[in-house]
């Protein structure tokens, strides 16, 4: 495969990427909703202290978080997307 054709496929329009991104985000906050109730009791009640006192929830949801939000995962929303589209075209 080609550079060329190689881009062609992972390019999509800003507005698609944008609603692929809150797409990938909502799914990563409902995989990690375990570590989002953990911290939000932990930051319960809590001003500024919730900055070392819930460090480790904190540290827990990133790293859940991050598995669910990255650029692999984004190509990959790409193109199933664009895969998507093809069989449309194909289609009419």
């Amino acid at each position: 495969m080609g550079y060329l054709q190689e881009a062609r496929e992972n390019h999509v329009k800003k507005k698609v990427e944008e609603a692929l991104r809150s797409k990938m985000k909502q799914k990563a906050l409902k995989e990690c909703d375990f570590y989002c109730s953990k911290y939000a009791e932990c930051a319960r009640g809590r001003t500024f202290s919730v900055v070392w006192q819930c460090r480790k929830q904190a540290k827990e949801l990133n790293d859940c978080l991050h598995q669910f939000t990255n650029d692999a995962v984004l190509e990959e929303m790409k193109k199933a997307y664009m895969v998507e589209q093809e069989s449309k075209e194909k289609n009419r």
